[in-house]
């Protein structure tokens, strides 16, 4: 396996054209920094809420109407990433890009901004980021989150101050997370729909980390490095993703069984070698 992949990266490294070092992550990563997965057995989405399913709950339909309670579940989560710091994977791939410079590229589905924090900056952040809020109805650009706003517990109420910090200046109407939710559809603009794409068509290898898949843009994203030529690794402890599953029997699929932060660092030292 370790020969294989040393092959692979070496190859890469030599080619002129579709040689981009793709790293697509989610948010199994960031769990090495105390931060829950959302399908994975301490998941955000397998606990939902108190009352509700999260296929509900984590709509734009919900909020227009939950406003609140919403937000309180996400000042929770601005807590929780508060108080988060940047493992030795997310400095792995930082150090990564450093090496290979304009053949890299890093997707994430993760909302934390820890790749951030820890240095990286060819990043496409293809379901937002909780850390920044933009007007439900279109009239600003995406902004931070006002500074005033304190992270909550996930039962503390908003103040009269968070309230009016949560209205937009311009027109009044409510800010909102600028994250995707189930009921909205990647675009470019706030999701780099395109840009994603059209760095998975020149993918040399495409390395899979922490993401059980379950969300159409990583699928379209393994499926255009494939079709183009290229190489999905995935690195993931377990036989029980959508990429193995449906790509376990093409030739151009690896998984590598470690922990993310082990198997990142072993990729480092090859490029190192090689390059």
């Amino acid at each position: 396996m370790k020969t294989t992949l040393q092959t692979i990266i070496q190859e890469t490294l030599q080619k002129e054209k579709r040689n981009l070092f793709t790293f697509l992550t989610g948010a199994g990563i960031s769990s090495e920094s105390g931060l829950p997965t959302y399908r994975g057995s301490d998941g955000i989405w397998i606990k939902g809420t108190k009352y509700h399913k999260p296929e509900e709950f984590g709509t734009f339909r919900y909020f227009s109407q939950n406003q609140e309670e919403v937000w309180q579940y996400n000042l929770f989560w601005k807590k929780l990433i508060e108080q988060a710091t940047p493992n030795q994977g997310h400095f792995t791939i930082s150090k990564i890009e450093q090496l290979l410079n304009k053949k890299f590229q890093l997707i994430t589905q993760n909302v934390d901004g820890l790749h951030q924090k820890a240095g990286s900056k060819n990043i496409f952040e293809i379901h937002g980021n909780k850390q920044t809020v933009r007007c439900v109805s279109g009239c600003g650009n995406v902004m931070p989150i006002p500074l005033e706003i304190k992270s909550k517990e996930l039962t503390e109420d908003l103040t009269e101050k968070d309230l009016e910090l949560l209205h937009c200046q311009n027109c009044g109407d409510w800010l909102r997370p600028n994250t995707l939710w189930f009921d909205e559809s990647y675009n470019e603009k706030l999701y780099f729909l395109n840009s994603a794409l059209k760095s998975a068509k020149n993918t040399g290898i495409l390395f899979v980390i922490g993401t059980s898949g379950a969300t159409t843009l990583p699928q379209m994203l393994t499926e255009t490095v494939l079709q183009y030529g290229g190489y999905v690794i995935e690195i993931n402890t377990e036989e029980n993703s959508y990429f193995f599953e449906r790509f376990s029997r093409t030739k151009k699929y690896i998984l590598i069984k470690k922990k993310a932060s082990d198997a990142l660092m072993n990729i480092k030292e090859i490029i190192e070698e090689y390059k």
